[in-house]
């Protein structure tokens, strides 16, 4: 594949956006626009690499293959005889796609995918392509064995892009031991990134869970790219360049800082999810980088700092049907007495939850986590009894 200007598209959770987009700003890349779950922007096969290698809020970053008309199977058949599938694909790959119809002659995902995948078949002669019934994009656990292809049909016009990630990119390769309701590493990031987090300042999650937030709060401070230990379907193209991916990872791996600023802890009342925290922040590479205690939330102190970070998880009292408001309650207090010169991040799925606080808040992202609308919510600690937004 020539080193030239490429379409590509990074999904994202819904909501999440600016975040990504903000992210491709920082690595130099303008994004053109955007839609609901995802940033298309324009770069090199080297952005491409970078991209997989260092955003840490994208699910999949996509390359546009081509765009055209089918308002039939054989216009559908005639035209994906066009398709540079040998860019992407090896005879002994396995390939799949997912396919969504919208307005259109070709309404029946099922089919299209069996005709493309026929495609596959007769041009790169992989015996193995197979078609797939569609799924929903942030639940599709890929594989990096396998290359996904995304198909939208709107309106008669097929769009047909190439997934470059394989393994969906949350899946940073550290998080084996997970405790209850665990968070996605991508949303964990989103949190930190437009929390106003100053890495600098130290940070506290006194719900740690699985260790998720501190984790990545660690890999953010100590400037470790969240794709560097895993692999990328990319790797597996025949026009994969790996002299220029050898370079992007020497470079990540030079730039990576000794240890974190400032203090980073991982609270949970919980000892298994203690447990959890500790395995996955060894396998992440940053255990010396965090504190992690087993205390109740009512226990959490803020040692000798003047100011930090409070973010957290905490129980939304959806799905297991308990009143957690006197949590919230709790929280709330100690951010007005023990860490009033602290600010806070929350993600929550109530509004009446979060007045529990007693703390003004801000509303940064609204998304879903296992199916639950939540948003995450950013205030300073004050003396004074606020309301939420």
């Amino acid at each position: 594949m020539a080193d030239s200007s490429l379409e590509l598209y990074s999904i994202t959770a819904p909501g999440l956006e600016q975040i990504t987009t903000a992210e491709l700003d920082g690595l130099g890349m303008v994004a053109r626009g955007g839609s609901r779950g995802g940033v298309s922007w324009h770069g090199s096969l080297r952005d491409l690499y970078r991209a997989n290698l260092w955003l840490r809020t994208a699910t999949r970053v996509l390359v546009r293959i081509t765009s055209f008309h089918a308002g039939s199977f054989a216009e559908l058949e005639r035209r994906a005889r066009h398709v540079p599938w040998g860019r992407f694909v090896r005879a002994r790959d396995h390939v799949r796609f997912r396919v969504t119809c919208h307005k259109s002659a070709l309404y029946h995902s099922g089919a299209v995918a069996e005709r493309l995948a026929e495609s596959v078949s007769a041009a790169t002669g992989c015996a193995t392509a197979s078609a797939s019934v569609p799924d929903a994009a942030g639940d599709d656990p890929g594989a990096t064995a396998e290359q996904l292809f995304v198909v939208r049909i709107d309106h008669d016009t097929v769009t047909l892009s190439a997934d470059s990630s394989g393994t969906l990119l949350h899946k940073r390769g550290y998080r084996q031991a997970s405790a209850k309701a665990p968070l996605r590493e991508t949303l964990a990031a989103a949190m930190l990134l437009s929390s106003g987090w100053d890495p600098s300042r130290p940070l506290l999650d006194p719900m740690c869970g699985s260790g998720t937030i501190p984790i990545e709060a660690a890999l953010m401070a100590r400037k470790i790219a969240p794709g560097l230990h895993r692999e990328f379907r990319f790797e597996r193209w025949p026009g994969f360049d790996s002299g220029t991916w050898s370079d992007l990872r020497d470079e990540a791996l030079s730039g990576i800082v000794e240890r974190a600023a400032s203090t980073i802890v991982a609270a949970d009342r919980d000892a298994g999810a203690v447990t959890a925290a500790k395995s996955n922040a060894e396998r992440a590479g940053v255990i010396s980088d965090l504190q992690i205690v087993q205390r109740p939330v009512a226990a959490s102190e803020p040692g000798d700092s003047d100011g930090g970070w409070l973010i957290t998880n905490p129980p939304y009292g959806v799905r297991i049907g308990t009143d957690v408001r006197n949590l919230y309650a709790k929280v709330g207090s100690l951010m007005r007495t023990s860490f009033h010169d602290w600010r806070i991040g929350i993600l929550t799925a109530s509004p009446l939850l979060e007045r529990q606080l007693g703390i003004p808040l801000e509303r940064m992202f609204e998304t879903r986590n296992g199916g639950i609308p939540i948003r995450f919510m950013v205030g300073p600690a004050t003396r004074e009894t606020g309301r939420g937004s």
